[in-house]
């Protein structure tokens, strides 16, 4: 949590919607992302005394863009309502036993210990992040109790390209980032892309990485950046052509200032396969050629970078395997939520939505549960 927004906590986003979340079965999501929003997690947290503020874009902060003020109250909370917490343990077994569940787990001094309890909610998160303690464990154990599992995937994380240019490690530029499998485009995202050693980063990168799922994701990934996004290639083509008779005698190095990085643009120079001539010698084609690679510069052989830069885990227990209260079918008490489950969001807050929100949801469900009459006994055999 105290990692969130660089520090400040994007705990949340004005614009939620089942477009800004990535899963295998959008049908389920719909249902139950309802269910979420009805829980108002922002309003939960503005209860416990936080005051929020919005960006530009939708993104909810604390007003003070402290991480830890965020901490601070849900640690708060529960010393209000004097809640146990153990840290440091790993369970090993969950059982049904007498009308609720018999949790077994390890210490972190190594002993054994059991507890029983009316209801469990496992929110164990995924396997993103294991620098901040995660191993993937959550969806592990979902399988153990019987979940079927879409693939899990780094999402929201970098993209390493078959042979990046390590000359441009380190520059920013902003562009419209397509995600093409062959010649079909199957998202855009605008925003600033940043360069690296091993290919793409920034957040138009990193949500497009929400597409490349196992099974399900392009069979042949590649990224194509434009670079002038607001001008079409009839207007760049012109605006490149302008420019020649500002630079007699000049190198191609000398075109790109004003409009682009140096190193950027000798980059897409030597994408376009121009002559290293002065610009005034080059014929009128030439700036067709140009602007047509700077609209269309193409990244292919994409693989998303490990599990340690990505910033959740796309994939998890399938959506169809909880209620409309985040209830393991077939288990009552029993409740998965969050990262745990196959529902990865776009950056902006919209993964701590649901993860608040899901077990908020779960919460409040188990808790009614505790007052409803215990289901009669299945004579089935299942």
């Amino acid at each position: 949590l105290l990692a969130t927004g660089n520090g400040r906590c994007n705990l949340d986003n004005r614009d939620i919607s089942p477009e800004r979340y990535f899963t295998s079965s959008p049908k389920a999501l719909r249902r139950l992302l309802d269910a979420v929003n009805e829980a108002a997690p922002l309003a939960w947290f503005e209860g416990l005394g936080l005051y929020p503020r919005t960006d530009e874009a939708g993104r909810v902060y604390p007003y003070s863009n402290q991480a830890a003020d965020v901490l601070a109250l849900l640690e708060l909370h529960l010393q209000r309502h004097t809640v146990q917490l153990r840290t440091g343990c790993t369970v090993s077994t969950l059982r049904q036993s007498k009308g609720g569940y018999a949790v077994q787990f390890t210490t972190a001094e190594g002993g054994t210990e059991n507890l029983r309890a009316d209801a469990v909610i496992c929110a164990m998160g995924g396997a993103a992040g294991p620098q901040f303690g995660t191993d993937g464990f959550g969806t592990r154990f979902a399988a153990q109790c019987g979940g079927a599992l879409a693939p899990l995937y780094p999402c929201l994380t970098a993209l390493q390209c078959a042979k990046p240019n390590k000359s441009l490690a380190g520059i920013r530029a902003k562009a419209a980032a397509r995600l093409l499998d062959g010649d079909r485009m199957l998202a855009e995202e605008m925003g600033e892309v940043q360069f690296t050693d091993y290919g793409l980063s920034g957040i138009c990168i990193m949500q497009l990485s929400g597409h490349l799922a196992p099974g399900r994701g392009p069979k042949r990934p590649a990224v194509e950046l434009d670079l002038f996004p607001m001008l079409d290639e009839t207007a760049l083509t012109a605006l490149f052509a302008a420019r020649v008779p500002l630079l007699p005698g000049k190198a191609p190095a000398d075109f790109w200032t004003g409009l682009l990085n140096p190193k950027l643009g000798r980059a897409l120079w030597a994408a376009a396969k121009l002559p290293e001539k002065p610009v005034d010698t080059l014929p009128d084609a030439a700036w067709q050629v140009l602007a047509n690679a700077a609209k269309h510069w193409l990244f292919e052989g994409l693989t998303p970078c490990g599990w340690k830069q990505a910033q959740t885990t796309g994939g998890g227990l399938a959506l169809r395997e909880v209620d409309q209260h985040f209830q393991f079918k077939g288990c009552p008490g029993l409740y998965f939520v969050g990262e745990t489950l196959d529902c990865a969001g776009s950056c902006g807050g919209f993964n701590l939505h649901w993860a608040f929100g899901s077990g908020i949801a779960a919460g409040r469900d188990a808790v009614r549960s505790l007052k409803r009459p215990a289901p009669k006994p299945n004579k089935k055999k299942r």
